[in-house]
């Protein structure tokens, strides 16, 4: 839709209403409601808006299984309009992934996986020749505008007998391209100590409340001393759900702590948005209303702090000038019943249902 439209009425997280007139794929006009003027009127009356969902922590490139999807069905079609490929593909087949974004509606970047096998297999970590620094560095100097980290998957069933060794190679990888790291934690060894310690201002921990007995609080829920240095040092925290990586208790200890909430992504693929339990970004997003954080606070981490973490501050707000970039949906006060990675199913009073998007001058439903 390149000609001139009007989003009718719409409501800000904010509680403001307006209009916002998209003409060329740009915002050129954020009005009172019912003042703005196009060729078409789409009234999106009792919808909410926000800058358009980011989702941090996606598996998109389809030929790898059991970790992979189409872009769309976990994007736009999802209220997503940018999704970051969490390491699926490492320098052996990062070039597909990047071709890949020519046929999507969604928009794409990725974390490189330091195995230049990346995903083919899932112990992708566990032999070290399969990390490449000449490889690492080619894939990112080809790719710059499409890679915004390197992603290290440190856990015992990736790493096996490698240990620790890995990430001190993603170290050496983040110093020699200047990238940050997301590093999945899950199941020891080796230890959430010795992995969270080597972790830097703006690096990420994916998987920050997943319910393993190598997770990041104590019995009794108390954050670990080591997190709480990462966080000060400005270590980011992603949620990163998934099909084995969301506690619900550890989350609510985590809310209990003030632990949190820098941003929410899905770890969505093919199996865990058809079976569960991550179904949509809509359904995680649910799941955080319903543990107590405000509306504007779930928003928040899709958007701005998406957004100011991949340093696209424009992806993260709606003004004037911009490419229209924006998620329609509702709150609807309904029962629905959500569940975590370890099968703990919850009732939520509220529902987060995400309706369409506006991305690259396309108006698309969901």
């Amino acid at each position: 839709m390149q000609e001139r439209f009007v989003l009718h009425n719409v409501k800000q997280v904010n509680g403001e209403f307006l209009d916002i007139v998209i003409e060329g794929g740009i915002i050129a006009e954020l009005t009172s409601p019912g003042q703005g003027q196009g060729k078409q009127i789409v009234d999106y009356s009792g919808a909410y808006v926000s800058s358009g969902w980011i989702d941090m922590h996606v598996h998109a490139f389809p030929a790898f299984d059991p970790y992979g999807d189409e872009i769309d069905e976990i994007g736009v079609k999802q209220g997503v309009t940018t999704i970051v490929d969490a390491g699926s593909c490492g320098a052996d087949r990062i070039a597909e992934l990047a071709a890949s974004r020519q046929n999507a509606l969604t928009n794409l970047f990725a974390f490189l996986n330091i195995s230049h096998i990346g995903l083919q297999r899932i112990d992708e970590l566990s032999d070290m020749s399969w990390i490449n620094q000449e490889k690492v560095v080619e894939a990112v100097r080809n790719y710059g505008d499409f890679i915004v980290g390197l992603k290290a998957r440190i856990s015992k069933s990736v790493v096996r007998d490698s240990g620790i060794e890995p990430l001190r190679a993603a170290r050496a990888l983040s110093a020699a391209t200047g990238l940050s790291l997301m590093v999945h934690i899950g199941s020891g060894p080796p230890s959430i100590e010795e992995v969270v310690s080597l972790l830097e201002k703006k690096d990420i921990i994916t998987h920050y409340l997943n319910g393993k007995a190598n997770n990041l609080f104590d019995d009794s829920g108390k954050p670990l001393q080591v997190l709480t240095k990462a966080i000060e040092r400005g270590v980011h925290l992603d949620v990163g759900h998934g099909t084995a990586s969301f506690s619900f208790k550890v989350a609510e200890a985590a809310k209990k702590h003030h632990i949190g909430l820098d941003t929410i992504s899905t770890d969505i693929y093919r199996g865990n948005r058809l079976k569960g339990p991550v179904f949509s970004m809509s359904n995680v997003l649910t799941k955080f209303l319903y543990l107590g954080y405000t509306l504007e606070e779930v928003i928040a981490a899709v958007t701005t702090h998406a957004a100011n973490w991949l340093n696209k501050p424009e992806l993260g707000r709606i003004q004037v000038g911009d490419t229209a970039n924006l998620t329609l949906f509702t709150v609807q006060n309904e029962k629905t019943q959500i569940t975590d990675s370890e099968g703990d199913t919850r009732t939520a009073e509220q529902t987060i249902q995400s309706k369409g998007v506006v991305v690259n001058g396309a108006l698309i439903k969901c």
